[in-house]
């Protein structure tokens, strides 16, 4: 399907707070099929309770109900946008976005949404989620700062350039939401945010919205902001447990990986890797293989945000955690296989991806 706008053009609006100069926004593509089907079940259990049926929620998406109740199931940023914008232009109550995102706590993230839960204190829940959001089909960046007594969650917008205002207004509510369920899943259902800032015009719903958030909200604002105490910092979360947090982040680091390398030119040249790790190809030899100059390809690694020796750092390290964590083949072997020199070489590439020595990954 191609990159079109979803709903028609925008209105001008002043999106939410950028990355440093240099550093491009996380963009995953938008048809690429890469995450659960959560959000999407979400959206249509909250919408049938609302009087939609599911096939006017997926319409266009590709998608039957039976796929969206299916966890094995993979969709794209593209098919959720398309069952909100279907949502949206039903019409329904402007409130179902907070409907949804009050529904979709931290249990229905798999995997991420359990390490949030055993973090440690609050301020690690904040650091982990914006790190591993690539993993929540992410239609806004997530970020956070700390500005004197206030936790800022920020939320900046890299679709919208492929949504119609209703939309734009649709999801920021509905994300709003979702992290203030995702603080309340943690902290317990007392804690609110103080304020919400949402760089869009008023609605005229300011009444409904500081009902659904609990807080104050404000329009016309440069940014879209979610604040709360900077005491909440310290707090550690009701589940919070250091040690399976760990276990978890692994997890969720291979995770990352894989969906990272789906998303781009980085995913051909991390399948074509994967043919033949023990004799890896030159780029030159890649880029021929992929029917592109050696020029070409970096290029098009470069404005993904990869280089070609870190992809042949990630399927190194994919493989040789596997063989590792899964397998008795020893050192020397495992080296041959994934392209080592020798097994000091594959040792100290070990401790440098995970901080332990080869004996201590292999104990698990």
């Amino acid at each position: 399907m191609a990159e079109t706008r979803l709903g028609g053009a925008r209105p001008g609006s002043t999106a939410g707070e950028l990355p440093p100069p240099g550093r491009p926004l996380r963009r995953p593509l938008p048809n690429q099929r890469t995450f659960a089907p959560y959000k999407i079940a979400t959206l249509i259990d909250a919408t049938i309770a609302a009087g939609l049926t599911a096939e006017a929620v997926l319409a266009g998406t590709g998608l039957s109900l039976a796929d969206v109740r299916d966890p094995r199931t993979l969709t794209s940023i593209w098919q959720y946008l398309t069952a909100c914008e279907n949502v949206v232009r039903a019409p329904v109550n402007p409130a179902l976005a907070y409907e949804v995102g009050a529904r979709l706590h931290l249990s229905a993230y798999g995997m991420y949404g359990y390490a949030l839960m055993c973090s440690p204190t609050m301020r690690d829940f904040f650091d982990f989620a914006i790190r591993y959001h690539p993993l929540a089909t992410p239609i806004q960046q997530l970020g956070w700062r700390q500005e004197g007594d206030t936790a800022v969650w920020t939320f900046t917008e890299i679709y919208d350039d492929l949504m119609s205002r209703d939309l734009r207004n649709f999801l920021l509510r509905q994300q709003m939401m979702m992290t203030s369920t995702h603080m309340r899943d943690v902290l317990g259902a007392e804690i609110r945010p103080i304020r919400a800032v949402f760089g869009l015009a008023d609605i005229g719903t300011t009444a409904a919205d500081e009902a659904a958030l609990g807080c104050p909200c404000l329009f016309g604002q440069p940014a879209h902001e979610l604040h709360y105490p900077a005491s909440v910092l310290d707090q550690a979360p009701e589940l919070a447990n250091r040690l399976t947090r760990a276990m978890l982040e692994e997890t969720c680091d291979r995770l990352v990986g894989e969906a990272k390398m789906t998303t781009s030119v980085a995913g051909d040249v991390y399948q074509l890797l994967m043919l033949s790790p023990n004799r890896l190809p030159s780029v030159q030899a890649a880029a021929a293989r992929l029917g592109m100059t050696e020029r070409t390809l970096r290029r098009r690694l470069n404005e993904a945000g990869y280089t070609y020796a870190g992809v042949v750092d990630d399927v190194r390290k994919t493989l040789t955690l596997e063989y590792v964590t899964t397998t008795r083949i020893s050192a020397d072997d495992i080296a041959w296989q994934v392209g080592f020199s020798d097994s000091s070489n594959l040792r100290r590439a070990v401790k440098r991806w995970t901080g332990k020595t080869f004996a201590q990954v292999r104990r698990g």
